[in-house]
């Protein structure tokens, strides 16, 4: 198991992606490198890339980090309790963009990589990630191309993966208290080992490949539009969806959270202005009423043509 080339992986995907952006015309991004002292519950070090007040992005970062503790906490065992108390080492990359523009949507991405050392026994190693967007302004051209990215990309590795993990994203991004979505899905797994390591670990790389090309040509489509006041009113009352679902469920923040993690680093994803409304719906028959109807639902994105005769 060479965690060394995971590292150098994640390192290399975390500065394409920033370079990518920062090309773009983006604000360029700040660099935050870390490391844990000595007696922390964590060991490790890290490097965070993160980008406030934007044009283009208005809040986002993307992140690495490697870290080593005594313990794997509950939330990394919850699908494999054999391993709970184990010595572990944690790897990864994990992004969130909030454009500023309410017609660009969000996009969380993170790919990474997980080693338990129980005692006695051989190294344990597993992968997990995948990306999904969360449109405000809902496009079907570019639901289906962010699918498309995401079906191409597991197509090597099985007729069955792509299906697979979208239904699993479906089911993750579903905030249970709201009965609703947080966007139009895309691609998770977790406890992911069943190729092998090396060819699992391929296909943890052609996941974080794929995410400049499923994201980047909707950033470019949609960056500049004409938008109001009103648009970024229901951006910001949306992203409350996003805090409400990072807060109460994300495996990815409870794991930080639980471990020890660096506190700045995790809670990145956070949006920088949100709202929240007491029972609040669309006026039927506006574009925020379609959001609700026609993209807040699991739908076979990947295979969604153009109506003939459409524009």
């Amino acid at each position: 198991m060479d965690t060394a080339a995971i590292r150098a992986y994640l390192l290399d995907l975390q500065a394409t992606i920033v370079e990518a952006f920062e090309r773009e015309g983006g604000a360029p991004f700040i660099e935050d490198r870390w490391q844990r002292a000595p007696g922390e519950r964590l060991q490790g070090d890290g490097c965070s890339r993160l980008v406030e007040g934007g044009e283009l992005i208005e809040r986002g970062g993307c992140n690495f980090s490697h870290v080593r503790g005594s313990a794997m906490p509950p939330s990394a065992t919850q699908h494999r309790p054999e391993l709970a108390g184990a010595p572990f080492e944690a790897l990864g990359v994990s992004l969130v963009m909030h454009p500023r523009n309410p017609h660009v949507p969000t996009v969380h991405m993170n790919v990474r990589a997980f080693i338990a050392q129980p005692e006695g026994r051989e190294p344990v190693a597993w992968f997990g990630g995948g990306m999904d967007l969360t449109p405000y302004y809902g496009v079907e051209e570019d639901a289906a191309h962010f699918h498309h990215a995401c079906r191409d990309a597991l197509a090597p590795y099985g007729d069955d993966k792509y299906p697979r993990f979208k239904r699993w994203c479906d089911e993750y991004f579903f905030l249970k208290h709201r009965a609703e979505p947080r966007g139009i899905g895309g691609i998770f797994f977790d406890d992911f080992a069943e190729l092998g390591f090396e060819r699992s670990f391929e296909m943890v790389r052609a996941v974080g490949d794929a995410f400049l090309p499923a994201y980047l040509p909707i950033v470019r489509r949609r960056r500049d539009l004409v938008y109001g006041d009103a648009e970024r009113d229901f951006q910001a009352y949306r992203r409350g969806r996003y805090v409400e679902f990072n807060l109460v469920y994300d495996r990815g923040t409870l794991f930080g959270l639980q471990s020890g993690g660096r506190t700045e680093s995790i809670l990145m994803s956070m949006p920088p202005i949100v709202k929240w409304r007491y029972d609040w719906h669309p006026v039927a028959g506006t574009p925020e009423a379609r959001l609700y109807s026609d993209f807040l639902r699991p739908r076979d994105w990947a295979d969604w043509q153009p109506v003939a005769g459409s524009a």
